[in-house]
């Protein structure tokens, strides 16, 4: 089973898990201020769950690809969107500030 870095927490999951759920499961605050109440609940298109990912992930879908290819997202960055990311591996995971997760300035 996969390990999981979060917010300085290490957890299992399973592999195939997704990567929004197995977050919110384990408490993790994955949305930036009001973005916990207005985002689109995992089906990929809003953005706010846009996390820097380090290990073994799927490959970007067309949603995760087109609504980081939108404002304020850049297809550049190299940020996922949780709700459409698969675990494979041990990751480590990453989130930034702004509402979309886009900023420059590390949260956790």
């Amino acid at each position: 089973m996969p390990n999981v870095t979060a917010q300085g927490q290490t957890f299992e999951c399973e592999t195939g898990a997704n990567l929004r759920r197995v977050l919110l499961d384990n408490d993790i605050a994955l949305y930036n201020g009001s973005a916990n109440l207005i985002n689109c609940r995992g089906i990929g298109s809003c953005g706010t769950c846009a996390v820097m990912i380090e290990g073994e992930v799927s490959a970007a879908n067309w949603k995760d690809r087109g609504r980081r290819s939108l404002p304020p997202h850049t297809p550049e960055r190299p940020l996922r969107l949780a709700c459409q990311t698969t675990v494979l591996g041990d990751i480590t995971v990453t989130k930034y500030d702004q509402f979309w997760g886009q900023g420059q300035t590390l949260v956790w």
